[in-house]
């Protein structure tokens, strides 16, 4: 009986977990175009074409990325996210200027674009 209803318990929680994933809301889909204006106007004068004009080593190519952002491995958008929103060394902080789906927007164009080695 114990087996029958551990058996019973797996089939329900197995149920809800499929059921919860079909239902899920999707993420929002960051704007790329969006997030190539932002860095247009607000990142460009320092990283245009992913590089950086007052830390050479620090580019925004994905291996820098990876060196010098904490989890860049595990979430880039949110890594590069962290640091727009926050700043650091030279860096200033765009958490006041920019709203937080335009840090997002911003963060999935440089994700992007690093992951195209800055060549589209």
């Amino acid at each position: 009986m114990l087996k029958a209803l551990s058996k019973v318990v797996s089939i329900v929680l197995a149920a809800i977990a499929v059921v919860s994933v079909a239902f899920s809301r999707p993420a929002l889909a960051a704007d790329l175009a969006n997030g190539a204006k932002i860095f247009g106007a607000n990142c460009a004068a320092c990283h245009m074409g992913g590089a950086n004009v007052i830390m050479a080593n620090k580019t925004l190519k994905a291996d820098a990325l990876s060196k010098y952002l904490d989890k860049y491995d595990e979430d880039p958008v949110a890594a590069i996210a962290y640091q727009v929103t926050n700043g650091k060394n030279a860096m200033p902080a765009f958490g006041g200027r920019l709203s937080k789906d335009q840090i997002v927007d911003v963060a999935s164009y440089v994700a992007d674009q690093a992951a195209k080695g800055w060549k589209g």
